[in-house]
């Protein structure tokens, strides 16, 4: 997955939202959704605990997607299928189990980082936004909440 691809400029207008009642994080970086989010388009061999952390993150749905959205959940997480007409499907997770998964998938890619050319902006810019969504799962736990994760193009 290194240089231009076919569709890139349409990952620049990607935003994933990270949101929950004590707080939210909207990362607009093409990066973090090309190599977090989508990790496991990759084609890496992973451990069991590896696939389950990137298949979660596989799992975060788009916001105006299709309305027959799957019900699919595992360990401290499940899709939420769109209730009505003026709502979205999301990924609903405990902030640790989506913590877990995001802090694997950074070790994942960090380790393979050179293979698919990722580029120092590129790290530097997921870092960034990692923070930032690590700020919201903090206060999320800290108030006993779960998380909302969705993206929309």
């Amino acid at each position: 997955m290194s240089g231009p691809e076919k569709g890139e400029g349409e990952l620049d207008l990607i935003h994933v939202n990270v949101a929950s009642t004590a707080g939210a994080y909207t990362v607009g970086n093409a990066s973090f959704f090309r190599y977090i989010l989508r990790l496991g388009e990759l084609g890496l061999h992973l451990s069991l605990a590896d696939q389950e952390a990137v298949e979660i993150l596989a799992a975060v749905p788009h916001a105006l997607g299709p309305d027959d959205v799957a019900f699919v959940s595992g360990r401290g997480w499940r899709v939420v299928p769109a209730q009505g007409d003026l709502d979205w499907p999301v990924l609903e997770a405990t902030p640790e189990r989506l913590r877990s998964a995001l802090e694997r998938a950074r070790r994942i890619l960090w380790a393979h980082a050179a293979r698919f050319a990722v580029t120092a902006g590129e790290i530097s810019a997921i870092e960034e936004e990692l923070d930032a969504v690590y700020v919201v799962l903090m206060r999320a736990q800290a108030a006993g909440v779960a998380v909302n994760i969705s993206y929309v193009a």
